[in-house]
């Protein structure tokens, strides 16, 4: 199976979200707090997001997925179990 990363806020209700979807489906993932990651690190995220700006900042695998609302879309769809599962 393939890994989600994430990156987050602890604070933030659609962080939180996102980890609740993918524990609820058993997903093997890393997240880290943004307040946790130097400047050159957050640059390196922003490189290979186009500089989105919100978090969550999904990745599955090395493919930038966006937020939790476009991780929910992927579950509904069965777009996600096909992206985890290659």
């Amino acid at each position: 199976m393939t890994q989600a990363i994430l990156y987050i806020k602890e604070e933030c209700p659609y962080c939180r979200a996102a980890l609740k979807l993918l524990d609820d489906k058993g997903v093997d993932y890393v997240s880290t707090s943004v307040y946790d990651m130097s400047s050159q690190e957050r640059a390196e995220v922003a490189a290979k997001t186009n500089n989105y700006r919100t978090v969550p900042q999904i990745f599955i695998g090395e493919t930038f997925i966006g937020g939790f609302d476009q991780l929910n879309k992927l579950n509904q769809s069965g777009e996600l179990d096909a992206m985890l599962n290659s």
